[in-house]
């Protein structure tokens, strides 16, 4: 069994393939203090309370954060004796390598996105991913990544509002049912999802500007279906792309020399 795991700025999901499809899939936050232990303690418990005990033979990561890496190491070696498939990393293979300027390191997330996106989808993608940050990634005909626009995310813009202005309370995000509000709360929401609507719009306009030919939309992360809500830019709302492209890029390292 192949045990993929996605580490996020907030949170961290694992998720068992079986060969054909995903048998389960848990979130925890991600906290870079947490031990192999820990993790192992918590992942075994979920795996016998939902019957889905099974033997991890293979491992792979795409982390956003560093830190945790140590300790996801640890988990593979000590309780599933495997090394794990770091993505990102010079040994980890990519179908098509990113074209981005010499030098720059790609978030693993983007190229595991990319290559899913790619998988389901074919080429001339623009994968809007709604997460910690909202990140565009632009994904060119033959499948490789060639650049994108990092924005704040959602929840951040939520957040900032609030400690800045000291009369504006937390809030969360919903889409409301009219765009002026008549209340702080409404008009807060509003603000922020029909803000970022426009944001979305206005960024994917200016790509397809830039790329000068038919580019799909598709959407990925915990709020993509409620954005979707508010506009018909997206052709597809993918809530496992990042698990899809990890089973990809492992079975293409397997099979590649």
């Amino acid at each position: 069994m192949l045990l993929a795991i996605d580490c996020g700025n907030t949170n961290t999901v694992f998720s068992i393939w079986d060969g054909a499809r995903f048998a389960a899939t848990w979130r925890i936050a991600t906290d870079h203090r947490r031990t192999g232990d820990e993790y192992f303690v918590w992942l075994s418990s979920l795996m016998m309370l939902t019957k889905t005990e099974a033997q991890i033979s293979e491992v792979i990561i795409s982390s956003t954060v560093p830190r945790v890496v140590f300790n996801l190491r640890v988990l593979c070696s000590r309780y599933f004796d495997c090394r794990p498939l770091l993505v990102g990393k010079p040994e980890c293979k990519l179908p098509v390598a990113p074209r981005v300027d010499s030098g720059t390191t790609v978030g693993p997330d983007r190229l595991v996105n990319t290559v899913g996106g790619f998988d389901r989808h074919g080429g001339d993608l623009i994968i809007v991913d709604f997460g910690t940050a909202t990140t565009f990634d632009v994904v060119d005909s033959d499948g490789a990544y060639v650049g994108g626009v990092i924005a704040p995310g959602v929840n951040l813009s939520l957040e900032a509002l609030a400690s800045a202005a000291a009369a504006l309370p937390h809030i969360d995000i919903a889409k409301p049912a009219r765009a002026i509000g008549t209340n702080t709360v409404a008009c807060m929401q509003s603000g922020v999802y029909w803000g970022y609507v426009g944001l979305i719009e206005g960024i994917v306009r200016e790509v397809r500007r830039e790329r000068d030919r038919p580019t799909k939309v598709i959407a990925t992360g915990g709020l993509a279906s409620l954005f979707a809500q508010g506009t018909e830019l997206f052709h597809s709302i993918e809530d496992d792309l990042t698990m899809h492209g990890l089973v990809l890029i492992n079975q293409f390292n397997k099979d590649t020399p």
